[in-house]
C-alpha cells in the first residue's frame, strides 16, 4: 500500500534524533522518510510491515531500516484489548545519510559506511554479538550530550557497517511516490480494517466499501499500490500470525488454523507452505531447534 511520508521531528541542536518510547501499544500508520533508522524494540510482540514483507516481532528485535523504505508496526491483538495494561518499549534513532557532514561519506577509512546505507534500502535484522554491543549503545545514547552523543552515533555506524551476522527483510528496493492526503486515508483504513478482522471472512465487497471504492476499482487499485492482490496481502496477515501461534506452542495446529481465520486446514496448509516454503510443524521445530 502507498505509504505517507512522515516528517521525523529533530531539534535545532541535534544533527540526528533518539527517543526512547513506552506507550501501550504500536499503532503506527504505514509511512516512510529520508532518515534511516535504527529500531529496537525493548518490550513487545506482534506483525510489521517493511517495504514487501509481513512478518512477526517481538522483544529484543533490532532493524535498521533504509531512507524511504516504507514501515509500520502494529501490537497483537491483546494490547488494544479494553482495560490491557501491556506496554510497549522501543529506542528509535533516526539520521540522514550526510547528517554528520558529506565528507565523512567520501573518507578512504569510511568506505563501509556507503555500502552499509545500501544494504539497509532493503532493511536488515541485526543478530548476534553485533546486537549485543548495538543495543548497549542505543541505551547509552538516550542520555548522551555534546561530542558523546556524536562519538556513540559513529560507534554504532562501525559496528553496524562491519557486522556480518544480518538478515535482509524487504526482496528488493522500493521507489517512493508521496501519496495523496485521499491515498493515505484509504490505504490506511484498508489496513486497519484487516488487521482488526483478519479472522473472519473478508469479501471483497466488504473491503471495497471500506476504501469508497468499486470492487473492480479496488482491486485494481490496491495491485497498483501494493504489487499484490487484496486476498494475498489478507493471506499474509493470517499466515504471520499462525507463525506466531506455532512458536508460542500453546494450540495445536488445527486450531491455529481457524483461529486465523482460514476455513480449512487443508487450504491453511497450502497457504502455509507458499508463503514460508515449509509445512506448520517442520515451522516450529526449526523453532524450537533455535531455542
Amino acid at each position: 500500500m502507498k505509504p505517507l511520508f512522515h516528517k521525523v521531528p529533530v531539534k535545532l541542536q541535534s544533527s540526528f534524533s533518539i527517543r526512547h518510547d513506552i506507550w501501550s501499544k504500536f499503532d503506527t500508520i504505514w509511512h516512510y522518510h529520508p532518515e534511516l533508522e535504527l529500531h529496537l524494540t525493548v518490550r513487545g510482540e506482534g506483525v510489521r510491515f517493511i517495504g514487501d514483507n509481513i512478518s512477526n516481532f517481538s522483544s529484543g528485535e533490532l532493524i535498521l531500516l533504509g531512507e524511504n523504505l516504507p514501515h509500520t508496526w502494529r501490537c497483537k491483538d491483546e494490547y488494544f484489548a479494553p482495560n490491557s495494561e501491556l506496554e510497549v518499549e522501543a529506542i528509535v534513532i533516526h539520521f540522514l545519510p550526510d547528517c554528520l557532514g558529506k565528507d565523512i561519506l567520501h573518507l578512504p577509512e569510511a568506505y563501509l559506511i556507503p555500502n552499509l546505507f545500501e544494504k539497509a534500502k532493503q532493511g536488515m535484522i541485526i543478530n548476534g554479538a553485533a546486537k549485543d554491543k548495538l543495543n548497549e549503545l542505543m541505551f547509552s545514547a538516550i542520555y548522551a550530550t555534546n561530542l558523546d552523543k556524536v562519538i556513540i552515533l559513529l560507534s554504532i555506524l562501525k559496528i553496524l557497517a562491519e557486522a556480518e551476522d544480518y538478515e535482509t527483510i524487504a526482496t528488493g528496493q522500493h521507489s517512493i511516490n508521496r501519496s495523496t492526503e485521499t491515498d493515505t486515508i484509504r490505504l490506511n483504513k484498508v489496513y486497519n480494517y484487516t488487521l482488526t478482522n483478519y479472522k473472519k471472512e473478508i469479501s471483497l465487497e466488504e473491503i471495497s466499501e471500506i476504501s469508497n471504492l468499486s470492487v473492480t476499482s479496488f482491486c485494481r487499485y490496491f495491485k497498483l499500490m501494493t504489487k499484490k492482490t487484496y486476498y494475498d496481502f489478507l493471506i499474509e496477515i493470517r499466515i504471520s500470525h499462525a507463525c506466531r501461534a506455532l512458536v508460542e506452542n500453546k494450540l495445536p495446529t488445527e486450531v491455529i488454523c481457524f483461529d486465523c481465520g482460514f476455513n480449512n486446514v487443508s487450504n491453511f496448509y497450502r497457504h502455509f507452505k507458499k508463503v514460508t516454503g515449509v509445512t506448520p510443524l517442520d515451522y516450529k521445530r526449526q523453532y524450537l531447534q533455535k531455542k
